[in-house]
């Protein structure tokens, strides 16, 4: 995880970063860096001009239009991050990260990596190519709750994973609906599935590896149904991992209201103990095995470790931050954190719900990810 205490900025240190994009989470990402030691943002693009003006004003940079002006006009550019977004929130990723990629930046492209899984597979090629960064914000492991978890699997605290229980979604119900608006949803029955379980299949695989099966059991509300809304809301999604153990995520878009553990909850049990994050960034609880507590009924209190954190856009900054640092401390490029091949991973977990899905909850083995080879400079 990224580090909380950060040094003053130094400028001359600072990696130079162009934002492309300046929606919300362009701003967002403006915020972070404007906080961030090891970030310095020189430049913001947008096609819409008034959103890339309002932007360079805020942060003192200068506004370009097109990204083919900002890398002619900011030759020192070292990172270009990627904030577009479009249909599913993905689709106005791939033409700007390649333009990128091949002016030889390295590039920071929000979740999810593609709406096209064509185009995250080229993106994640033609990065291996060019021998540049790609990271994507799969920020929802970059907290204090997920670093203590790890640390619990690491020391042997979990033991072989048995299972990963994974439930997150929207709040929502009947009574707070309203159909989708957005050109960029309404009308893609898909849209739930290829903007959000980047996030949830990630921390998955973050936790416990790589995914071989997947089944899904999709449906909607009946509410949705009758307002004519075709999005795929609630995915009940069963898997099993490399290392054989069986793993279950649900996620529904706001069609049923909050139960245990909030909108994000995460259980990883295994043959000597069992942890679960609750809400993301709050708290972790472990549970230790031990002899002398009945198979049912009663058991020990957990070991409970609170974050004092309660607000999720903090993993934002965390996530930035540790795609500044790999790059300035020259971590191989196939082992930063969040990386593309992550990102790609995640994306072909979410073709294969959607596969599935369409062939009435088959079974689909995700397509392979490209191999490792490794840098020789670093082997």
């Amino acid at each position: 995880m990224a580090r909380l205490n950060r040094p003053m900025r130094d400028v001359r240190m600072a990696l130079k970063i162009g934002i492309v994009g300046m929606n919300g989470i362009g701003m967002r990402h403006a915020e972070c860096y404007a906080h961030d030691p090891l970030a310095h943002v020189v430049a913001v693009c947008d096609v819409v001009k008034e959103k890339a003006d309002k932007a360079a004003e805020k942060y003192g940079v200068k506004a370009y239009y097109s990204l083919k002006d900002m890398l002619e006009g900011e030759p020192e550019l070292e990172i270009v991050d990627v904030t577009t977004g479009g249909i599913d929130n993905g689709s106005w990723h791939f033409e700007p990260a390649m333009q990128a990629i091949a002016a030889g930046k390295h590039v920071l492209i929000e979740k999810p990596l593609a709406n096209d899984i064509r185009e995250g597979r080229e993106l994640v090629r033609f990065a291996a190519e060019k021998n540049v960064y790609l990271g994507c914000n799969l920020n929802h492991y970059f907290t204090a709750p997920a670093e203590k978890a790890r640390q619990y699997i690491e020391a042997g605290d979990i033991g072989e994973t048995v299972y990963c229980l994974h439930k997150m979604g929207f709040n929502g119900g009947e009574d707070t609906y309203s159909p989708p608006k957005s050109p960029k949803d309404k009308g893609h029955p898909y849209f739930h599935m290829k903007a959000f379980l980047t996030h949830p299949f990630s921390v998955m695989r973050y936790f416990c590896g790589d995914i071989t099966h997947i089944q899904t059991f999709s449906n909607q509300a009946g509410f949705r149904k009758s307002a004519s809304d075709i999005m795929v809301s609630i995915n009940s999604i069963h898997v099993k991992f490399a290392s054989g153990a069986a793993g279950y995520l649900l996620s529904q878009r706001g069609d049923a209201t909050y139960g245990l553990g909030g909108w994000w909850s995460m259980e990883v049990g295994g043959t000597k103990g069992t942890f679960c994050i609750e809400n993301c960034v709050e708290k972790v609880s472990y549970w230790r095995a031990q002899k002398g507590v009945p198979a049912i009924g009663a058991h020990p209190q957990p070991e409970v470790t609170e974050s004092g954190v309660t607000e999720f856009n903090t993993t934002f900054s965390n996530r930035l931050h540790a795609f500044l640092e790999d790059i300035t401390n020259g971590v191989p490029r196939e082992h930063i954190r969040a990386s593309g091949r992550d990102a790609l991973a995640v994306l072909e977990y979410t073709f294969a719900v959607i596969e599935s899905y369409e062939q009435g909850g088959a079974i689909v083995r995700p397509h392979p990810l490209p191999a490792f080879h490794g840098d020789p400079l670093s082997m």
